[in-house]
């Protein structure tokens, strides 16, 4: 049982997003832009006078998000998804607590 011990094949992680070995690039794209507007909806909450910020970007990243989650292929992309749309979600609610859509 030597293969038991040292697998005969050693394999480099690699990060992707298409771990079904096919290309998704309007998934992925989808995915990265709900990750982005997340976070930056999330690190606007950090200065309240950028509340407007973060209430329309957290709003546009939550139905990004939402859509890019429909129509995810991958179990990495919805991951990402998930993280960007809860991000999304307390910009946006923060955003909203801290005055508003307007500046």
């Amino acid at each position: 049982m030597p293969h038991v011990i040292q697998p005969s094949e050693s394999r480099r992680f690699k990060l992707t997003l298409n771990s079904d070995g096919r290309s998704h690039p309007v998934e992925n794209i989808m995915s990265v832009a709900t990750l982005v507007l997340g976070l930056v909806a999330f690190v606007t909450t950090f200065f309240t006078d950028l509340h407007w910020i973060s209430a329309w970007v957290g709003v546009a990243g939550f139905g990004v998000g939402l859509f890019s989650q429909y129509i995810s292929v991958t179990t990495p992309q919805r991951s990402v998804n998930i993280i960007g749309i809860v991000a999304s979600f307390v910009g946006a609610a923060l955003g909203i607590a801290h005055g508003g859509f307007l500046p």
